[in-house]
Order: C-alpha cells, then structure tokens, then sequence
C-alpha cells in the first residue's frame, strides 16, 4: 500500500502539532499511511534576519509574504508523479467533498499557507488550485491546511477500520446524512423512533431516505439539486 505525501510550507509548523491529537490522522502516519512534512518558510527567508515579508508597494496596511522564500521551499519538495500545489486563500474557491475525493487519487498534495496581508501575487503561479475553506478570513492558511488534511486522509486506504462508514456520510451525495440512534430506546423523555426497532430494513431504508431529505431541506437546502427536488 503506498504512502499518501502531504508537504506543507508554513511560517508556524507548530501549529501541525494538534494533529499528533486527532485520532484519525495519528493512526495513519503511525500505520504510514501518510508522511507529513513541514517546510519553515523561515529557514528560506532573506538575509541575517530570514525575512519573509516586506511592505506592499503602492502602499497598504500590513505586511505581504515575499516570493522568493515561498519559491525556494516548493522548490525544494522532492515533487512525485501525481502531485498539486494548492494554494490556501480567502479568493479561492470552496473547498467541497468532491475536491477531497479527486486529490484521494494523487500521490501528493503541497499547501502553502497564507499569512499577514496576504502573498505576493506571483506566488498564484505555483498553486494548480486556490482554495477557501469558507467565506471568511482567518489569520493564517495552517486551519485550512489541517482541515484538508483531515478530510482526504479520511479518504484513502487502509484509514478507516470501516470502509463502510464513507459510504452514507454527509456531503458524499447532495443530501445530510439522516439522524442515528443509540442506546438507550428512551433518554430524557426522548425516544428512538419505532421504525428503526421493526427489523424491517426496507421500511428503515425509506424511511433513512427521506429523513436525508427533510434533513437537507430544513437545514441547506441550498444542497438540493434538480434530481433530487423531484424525489
């Protein structure tokens, strides 16, 4: 089974440090299901004082990262075959399922994380893709980062004790996953719905089908394409 390459450059590698905490990540590079490297923008810096960022020409408020340190570490990165740059910038597009489940099927991603005012532009000619995690900004690109990460490492082999699991999640089709019980039948008044007590799996079936529709509907109904308005 080979190894899923995450390269990150970063001016804040500590910041990767939570990921030693997460379940999910921490099983897959101790079964070396990936390898995640992270590249200090700060070791490519400039000058005595490893500088990194500068003042905008044309004038601005606060400070833009320079392109030569973000250029020498990608080239630095030993690439392999199948291998994207992506970009972490509130100007990209919205990071969705489908992204995480194209790039499951590469050998390697690299991310450059973002900081301050922002990049020089020529930084854009490294990246294959730009992306947002959302429309919003954050401080750096590191959330980003660790949030995709997360999401694609979820995807590959080997990751997960149940490949099943994937299959219904939320955000695999344009429907939210309908609602899940456990024990106990009745909690706080709170009872579990007596279909899912009939052993009938059919009826249990529709009935998962159309909760995943009202879900969907009630909450993002913005999901909903044209097939499945005419459910």
């Amino acid at each position: 089974m080979s190894i899923f390459n995450f390269d990150v450059i970063t001016l804040f590698p500590k910041a990767f440090e939570l990921i030693n905490n997460l379940g999910v990540l921490t099983r897959a590079l101790d079964k070396n299901l990936i390898d995640l490297n992270l590249h200090d923008l700060r070791k490519y810096g400039e000058g005595s004082y490893r500088q990194v960022d500068d003042k905008p020409y044309g004038g601005g408020a606060g400070m833009v990262l320079k392109p030569g340190p973000i250029f020498k570490a990608h080239e630095s990165i030993n690439k392999f075959p199948k291998s994207k740059t992506l970009l972490m910038t509130p100007q990209g597009k919205v990071l969705k399922q489908k992204d995480l489940l194209r790039w499951s099927t590469l050998d390697q991603i690299i991310i450059i994380c973002g900081q301050y005012e922002g990049f020089d532009e020529r930084v854009r000619s490294l990246a294959d893709e730009e992306i947002s995690i959302g429309d919003y900004v954050l401080s750096g690109g590191e959330i980003p980062a660790i949030t995709i990460i997360n999401g694609l490492t979820r995807l590959l082999p080997g990751v997960l004790g149940d490949p099943n699991s994937l299959k219904d999640e939320s955000h695999n089709s344009s429907l939210l996953e309908y609602p899940q019980y456990t024990r106990p039948k009745t909690f706080r008044d709170m009872q579990v719905p007596d279909i899912l007590l009939s052993g009938n799996h059919e009826e249990i079936k529709a009935w998962r089908n159309q909760k995943m529709r009202d879900n969907t509907l009630e909450k993002r109904k913005d999901l909903i394409n044209d097939k499945d308005k005419k459910i």
